[in-house]
């Protein structure tokens, strides 16, 4: 396990001076970590730690509720794309994709992932809410633009839209932001990934995990996989457990937030990997219960002995609008084949082999990824 801090990016200085040399330098690294890390934390001081524990204990009491209420709020037949999605349905990817397993094989063995390969569907819950602007034409995927579900029980549908709202908001601006810095960062215009993403079908998508039922040590509670949209942002967990892998080092990097202060996780999904023609890789990563898992379940029981022990990751997707061209830049391209044959006249570990990325429409990507991990048929 590395102890390597993640960068933190600015968001402050960008939004306070967009074309000072102190935003500009934040811009580069944002881009610069995304490259080396797929992943960067950010520091917002719009954002409210207030909100974010309100969230959190709203999603906590929402899956502490008995599976046949929880039920009512399933919609497979939209692939699991808006509302609750339960234990045992999602498939890491990786489980049986071939070029990920041979990531995992070129990884040095203590720095692989927990094994996935008898790995049954995660034990994680999903709730996934619409964060979407509706786009002034008629999407070719509707299915992945439906109206939002809320639930129906007393003492949660009253604070639901409120909560959700509220934090989903703050995380969507956030993202928001740090596309377009990274968007500068990479020599783009400043709006080139956030106009292409203005109509996405992001979602606010908190995670839980029931840590009295998975809460032994080396529980794979999400197996290694990557994200399938274009960023993924996070707010703080009440409880550690997330791993990632940057792509320059193949070190397994144990996340962890300031102790205080205002900070997001940002990590790159497969929309920008695609995008960029593989210059930002989407970034492996894994959620397990470890001891530090375990020291934060042990201090909840003492401190919140009336909360329920589930574990909420505050995560939010931000896609690109389903109907863009999904198809490699070219000068991102290009960076990123001379990025490849650096690091590989360096000596230095590569987890990916060279991909093809075929242009595509952003749906047909998602449909496809949605298959791999059994959301959709």
């Amino acid at each position: 396990m590395s102890d390597v801090i993640l960068p933190i990016v600015d968001l402050d200085v960008f939004l306070a001076t967009p074309e000072s040399p102190g935003a500009t330098n934040e811009c580069k690294k944002a881009a610069d970590a995304l490259i080396a890390y797929g992943a960067l934390l950010v520091h917002d001081s719009r954002v409210s730690e207030e909100d974010n524990s309100t969230f959190l204990d709203l999603i906590e009491d929402y899956f502490a509720q008995p599976e046949d209420l929880l039920k009512r709020d399933e919609r497979p037949e939209l692939g699991y794309q808006v509302g609750v999605t339960l234990e045992n349905t999602e498939k890491p990817k990786c489980a049986v994709d071939e070029p990920c397993l041979k990531v995992i094989e070129r990884l040095d063995p203590a720095e692989r992932p927990l094994d996935i390969t008898a790995h049954s569907p995660d034990p994680k819950c999903r709730f996934f809410w619409k964060m979407s602007e509706v786009p002034p034409y008629e999407t070719k995927y509707p299915g992945l633009n439906a109206p939002n579900v809320i639930p129906e029980s007393d003492g949660i549908r009253d604070r639901w839209t409120l909560a959700m709202e509220k934090w989903g908001t703050s995380m969507k601006i956030a993202v928001n932001d740090l596309a377009e810095m990274a968007a500068v960062g990479l020599g783009l215009p400043r709006t080139a990934f956030s106009d292409a993403g203005k109509y996405g079908p992001h979602l606010l998508a908190p995670t839980a995990s029931d840590l009295v039922k998975y809460g032994a040590k080396d529980t794979i509670l999400a197996g290694f996989h990557t994200d399938l949209n274009f960023l993924t942002i996070h707010g703080r967990s009440r409880y550690p457990g997330l791993n990632i892998w940057a792509r320059n080092s193949g070190k397994r990097i144990a996340v962890k937030f300031p102790l205080s202060g205002r900070y997001l996780l940002v990590q790159a999904g497969k929309q920008l990997e695609h995008l960029g023609g593989g210059l930002i890789k989407a970034g492996f990563h894994e959620v397990v219960v470890n001891d530090a898992t375990l020291q934060a379940i042990e201090r909840r029981k003492i401190e919140f002995p009336t909360r329920p022990l589930i574990r909420i990751s505050s995560t939010f997707f931000w896609h690109l609008s389903s109907d863009f061209d999904l198809a490699p830049m070219s000068e991102l391209q290009t960076r990123a084949r001379q990025l490849r044959a650096d690091t590989i006249n360096l000596g230095k570990v590569d987890l990916d082999e060279e991909t093809a990325y075929e242009p595509m429409k952003v749906g047909q990507q998602v449909q496809n990824e949605l298959r791999h991990i059994a959301l959709m048929a």
